[in-house]
Formats: C-alpha cells, structure tokens, sequence
C-alpha cells in the first residue's frame, strides 16, 4: 500500500485551497497520496453516502501495478457495487481477484454468496469446494460447512443465456459412404441422405422458479430450450423443455423430483415428443466432492416413425472433486434404456466421460472425454447384422474472463466426435467448433 498515486482532481474530487491561495486552473491540480489514503479517503466519501466519487477512486486503484493494491481496491468496489444491487459487476470482480490469487479463499466466500444471489448453485458450491481445497482454519472450516449446507436453499428465480456461432463438418449426424450394405445388395446413398457441413446459431437458455411449500421442501419449475440454427432450414434442430417437481432437503443432501414435457423440431417439422419422470439426489460426500445420482423414465412418441415409439430409461452418476483451488475433475458414468414398439429399434447403451478443468489467470481450461458402447435388440430386416456402436467425443474449451462485458466472457470449444456402426446409416464423424458468449463466473 506504500505506492504513491497522482490523480488530476476536478468537480466533486477537486481539493479546496485555503482561502488566502490562488487556485489555479482545475485541470492543472494535483493530488500526491499513498495507495492507503486514496482507500481511506474512498471509505469516507462512501460513509458520506458518495458512492460515485467512492466508484471512482476503487475503479482507478483496481489497475494499480501492485497486486495487492489492485485487489483490495476490487473487493471493496465488489461490496460496493453489491450494496447497490449490482451483484453481477460484484462478482465479475471477485473473480478477476481469484484469477490472480487462487488461495484468495474468503474472496472465494463472497463469490459464491453473489452466485447463490444470481441462482447459480452449483456455482457457488464449486466455488466452496475450491476454498475447502486450498485450505481453512478449523474455524473457518467449520463456519464454511453451515454455508455449503445453506446453500441448498437457493435463489427463488433465475434465467442462463448462452448464444454462440458453431461451425459444424456434419450438422445432421449422417454418413459420408456413398453406399448402405443389405440383405439384398449394396443400395446407393442419395446426396440428401449424405453429412452436411454447415454453420450454425447456437441458442441455449432457461428460466426457472422456485415456490415454498412447507418447512424445507419447494416447487421448482423450469423451462429451458435450445436451437442449432442453419441457413438451410431442413437442418434447423430445435427442443423446448417444461419440467416441475418439489425440491426437498434430507440432511446435507437435495432431492428433486419432477415430471417433464419435451418437444422437439427438425428441419421445422415436429420430430420427437416425449413426457417424463426424473429423480436426482446431490450427495457432498467430503468438502471437496459433489455426487449427483440422476434416474428417469419416459414415454416417447416418435412423429416421424411410429415403429419408434415406446419407452425410454436412464440413469446417471457423477462424482466432482476440487483437487486444488485452481483444478478439479469429474467423472460421470450413464445407462440408457430404449424399449420400443420395433425390437429392431430397442438398444441398451452406456457411457463414461471424465472431465477435467484448469484455472490459468484469468481463463479456465477444460478437457472431455467420452466413451460408449451400444447394442440393437434384434436387427433391421433388411440388414444382414444388429445394430452395434462404439462411440468416441473429446473436446476442448476455453472461458476468457479477461474479456468480460457485462457479466458475460467469449468461450470457445472444439469437439471431435466419432460413432462407428455395423449400420452405415448411423456410422459418422463430426467435429464442431463453437465460439460465443456465456457468462463469465
């Protein structure tokens, strides 16, 4: 705090000379002050009540070359700004803090209490995980654990937005053979049929609201959708979701339960409808882990084959642990369950990825993999085998917090995708890129 700061002080900044003095012009008056007074002299114009001469002295130190300057002057404009309501520039603060001081974990606190603010659970737990990670005094420790437990009673509203630009080698997941091997021969593949290149509009959002009920259980109800967007409609693919179900908490752990609805459109024609029922309970298991087990059964009309329609199961387990508070991995394993009226249709898949995140400055890194296997019931008639897969995705991505702009970072990813079939119809390749804006924390 010891730097010496000059700043050219005009209107309600300006210092007033004695009376015996000659004030010279505005523009040529200077002020010479430590680092320390500038911050007392911001905390008394914000007791004052002058929270825009207080905004503007924080916002100026916030780029001082010394760290730690910078960063006090950050956490106090954060508190500032939330007094007056403005939780997302808080929090866009706090985080660049923690992008340059990762073991920062009581800003790591008010960051998470800010994401709780703006309906981010999850985020606000993974932010307690992280602190947790790098380390707390018992007491603290212990006053972090009533937090993390509190933060099941979550924000009463909320709503995400993500749009983006994704260009896309395949965009309807479809062969590049020019022939389909049958029981009759090989049969040509029309163009039609064929992969597509293209670049899409990628939309993805959803709104919710919470309901109390009685003692620790609420009604949550959500509705999100999505959209890959192309300038040859026939390829459009769109979904919109309705769900609702009570919130309940058991202990340390969240139970939700909910009924569903979902439509979705390709090529502008309505495609698949389907109702649902889901169950997912969130289990910390330690201070530094997240299990998510997730169930659900649907009913599933297929408007474009009826030999399609049926049921549907799956089921989902997950483990998120911080290893430090800058890195962490997750681990998901999935089963699906399709029975339906053709047993040519019906398949038994599973899945397993593992995800791996990476704070560097201000930019979080991430890495997926994926891998699966899936098995047909019976085989098609005019196929001379079932149908078998073994499927492959990695992906890359990258959040640019440096870049922020109102609450939202660029983000891009990169995706391979590989889904090798003894059915040339469902044998593809992919790669996509996507690079849009989401938000930064």
């Amino acid at each position: 705090m010891g730097a010496a700061v000059d700043i050219l002080m005009a209107g309600s900044l300006a210092i007033i000379p004695a009376q015996d003095s000659t004030p010279p012009p505005a523009e040529s008056r200077t002020m010479h002050a430590t680092a320390g007074q500038m911050l007392d002299l911001a905390e008394q114009f914000a007791r004052r009540g002058s929270l825009r001469e207080a905004e503007t002295i924080l916002s100026l130190l916030s780029h001082d070359p010394n760290p730690d300057v910078r960063n006090e002057a950050r956490f106090r404009l954060a508190k500032l700004l939330q007094s007056q309501g403005k939780t997302s520039s808080a929090a866009v603060l706090l985080r660049q803090i923690i992008d340059e001081k990762s073991d920062a974990a009581v800003v790591r606190l008010e960051l998470a209490q800010l994401l709780e603010k703006l309906g981010d659970v999850d985020g606000a737990l993974r932010q307690v995980r992280a602190a947790q990670a790098g380390g707390l005094p018992l007491s603290v420790a212990r006053l972090v654990d009533r937090y993390s437990e509190a933060l099941r009673a979550s924000r009463p509203f909320g709503a995400s937005f993500e749009l983006g630009l994704a260009p896309d080698s395949n965009i309807n997941r479809a062969t590049r053979s020019d022939t389909l091997g049958t029981v009759f021969g090989n049969f040509d593949i029309g163009n039609e049929s064929q992969a597509k290149s293209g670049v899409g509009l990628e939309l993805r959002g959803q709104a919710y609201r919470r309901f109390e009920l009685r003692g620790d259980t609420r009604l949550l109800v959500r509705l999100s959708g999505s959209g890959d967007l192309y300038r040859a409609s026939e390829f459009n693919d769109i979904a919109v979701d309705l769900a609702a179900g009570p919130e309940l908490r058991i202990g340390r752990s969240r139970v939700n339960v909910e009924a569903g609805a979902t439509q979705r459109w390709f090529g502008q024609k309505p495609f698949i409808r389907s109702v649902r029922l889901a169950t997912t309970l969130a289990q910390p298991p330690g201070r530094r882990t997240q299990l998510r087990l997730s169930a659900a059964a649907a009913i599933v009309d297929n408007q474009l084959n009826n030999r399609e329609d049926g049921e549907q199961y799956w089921g989902d387990a997950s483990v998120e642990r911080a290893l430090s508070a800058m890195n962490g991995v997750a681990l998901t394993v999935s089963l699906a369950r399709e029975s339906l009226k053709d047993p040519a249709y019906s398949t038994t898949s599973w899945r397993a990825g593992l995800l791996g995140w990476q704070d560097i400055g201000r930019m979080t890194l991430t890495a997926a993999a994926q891998y699966g296997r899936l098995h047909a019931d019976e085989r098609l008639v005019l196929f001379p085998e079932k149908r078998s897969e073994q499927y492959y995705q990695l992906s890359l991505g990258a959040t640019f917090r440096r870049l922020t702009f109102h609450g939202f970072a660029p983000v891009a990813r990169f995706t391979i995708e590989r889904n090798r079939s003894s059915i040339a119809f469902y044998d593809y390749k992919r790669t996509r890129s996507e690079i849009g804006v989401t938000r930064a924390f």
